[in-house]
C-alpha cells in the first residue's frame, strides 16, 4: 500500500491550517529507509512546527513529528532489512523533513537505530526525544560527578515531557529528586513519579539577583531557562553540574561567573538533536536495559493521528502533563 495519512500544515494568508491528508509514498524525499511509522510522540517541537514557529520549520506545506518508531518496509541499506522495527529521533525529522505525525516516513539510515530488544515499539515513543533527553541529561551529569550520594537533584518544569521521565528515572536510579513545577493539581502526580519534594515555580525562580545561594544540588536538570536555571546554577554544591535542556520560560540567563569560580560548578549544554547515532544508541540501549522504566504507561497519555491538532492547542497552553504517545496504526 503506498498511499496513506499525515497531518499536514499549510500556511495560508490568515496563519497555519492543520488537516489530515491522503498522501502517496512517491511523495516522500529521498532516503535509503521507508518505515511503516507505528507510533510516535508530541513534543513542544512538534507543536511550534504546526504553528509556525520561527527556527523550527522553515518549508511548508509540512508534516511534523520529530519522533517515530516502525518497520522498514524498503531499504537500500546494509545496515538494516526489511521487517526490522526502528526508532528515528531527531536529526530534520520532523523539522523540513516529514515526520512522525505520518504513517510513512523515508529518511537516511544513518538516522534511525534497530530497536533494542527489551523496548517495545511503543515503550520507545513514551519515552521519546524527551525520555530520550531525560536520560542523555543524566547520563552526562554522572559522567561528570552526579551520584545518589551528591545530595537531591533539582528537576524544572516536572511535569512536562522531559521533567517527568527525568523525576521517575532519577528516582528509580536511587536519587533524590526535588520537583519544580507552577501546577499546584499535580502535586499527586509528582509524588507517584517519585518526587521527594515539590517547589513552586515561583519560590524556584525567587531572589534571582543574588550572586550566589546556599549549596544544596547533587545536580540539576533544567527544562526552562531563566532566572530559574540562574538559581539552579547557584545552588549547585561543590563540582556538581546542571544540565540545560529547555527555554520555554527563557532563552537568557543574567548570571556571575561566582558559582564557577568559588564552587567549581559545570554549565552542561544537552542536545539530542545532532547527537551521533552511535551515542543515541547507547542512551536507548541503557533504556531498555539497566534504565528501563517498567510503568511507563502511568507516564503517557494515548492519541490517534485525529487527536493530535488538539494536543498541539493543549501543549501550547501548558495543559498537557507527561507524555503523549501517538498510535499511527488506528
Amino acid at each position: 500500500m503506498s498511499a496513506f495519512e499525515a497531518l499536514w500544515i499549510e500556511k495560508t494568508d490568515n496563519g497555519f491550517t492543520r488537516n489530515i491528508i491522503t498522501r502517496n509514498t512517491s511523495d516522500l524525499p529521498s532516503g535509503d529507509l521507508l518505515i511503516e511509522v507505528a507510533y510516535s510522540s508530541l513534543n513542544y517541537k512538534d507543536a511550534m512546527s504546526a504553528t509556525g514557529a520561527p527556527g523550527v520549520t522553515r518549508n511548508y506545506p509540512h508534516t511534523p513529528g520529530i519522533d517515530a518508531a516502525g518497520i522498514v518496509l524498503e531499504t537500500t541499506s546494509s545496515d538494516f532489512a526489511v521487517g526490522d522495527e526502528v526508532i528515528v529521533i531527531g536529526f530534520d525529522l520532523g523539522m523540513d523533513t516529514p515526520g512522525g505525525f505520518g504513517q510513512r516516513i523515508r529518511v537516511p539510515s544513518d538516522w534511525a537505530i534497530k530497536k533494542p530488544d527489551d523496548l517495545t515499539l511503543k515503550e520507545s515513543m513514551i519515552l521519546g526525544t524527551a525520555g530520550f533527553t531525560a536520560a542523555l541529561a543524566i547520563k552526562k551529569l554522572e559522567d561528570v560527578a552526579m551520584s545518589p550520594e551528591g545530595g537531591p537533584v533539582l528537576v524544572t518544569g516536572a511535569t512536562g515531557g522531559v521533567g517527568s521521565v527525568a523525576v521517575r528515572l532519577l528516582s528509580h536510579l536511587n536519587y533524590e529528586v526535588h520537583a519544580v513545577s507552577g501546577k499546584p493539581d499535580q502535586h499527586g502526580f509528582l509524588k507517584d513519579l517519585g518526587a521527594a519534594e515539590i517547589i513552586s515555580r515561583e519560590d524556584a525562580s525567587a531572589n534571582s539577583e543574588r550572586p550566589i545561594g546556599r549549596e544544596t544540588w547533587g545536580g540539576v536538570i533544567d527544562t526552562v531557562g531563566g532566572d530559574i536555571l540562574v538559581n539552579g546554577l547557584k545552588g549547585l554544591r561543590y563540582g556538581q553540574s546542571l544540565a540545560s535542556c529547555g527555554l520555554v520560560l527563557s532563552p537568557s540567563i543574567k548570571a556571575t561567573v561566582l558559582p564557577f569560580i568559588l564552587r567549581h560548578v559545570n554549565l552542561l549544554g544537552i542536545d539530542s538533536v545532532q547527537l551521533p547515532i552511535d551515542q543515541k544508541r547507547d542512551i536507548w540501549q541503557l533504556l531498555a536495559s539497566s534504565w528501563k522504566l517498567d510503568d511507563l504507561e502511568n507516564l503517557s497519555t494515548n492519541l490517534e493521528l485525529k487527536d493530535v491538532s488538539e494536543a498541539v492547542d493543549r501543549i501550547l497552553q501548558g495543559q498537557m502533563v507527561g507524555r503523549c504517545v501517538v498510535n499511527l496504526r488506528e
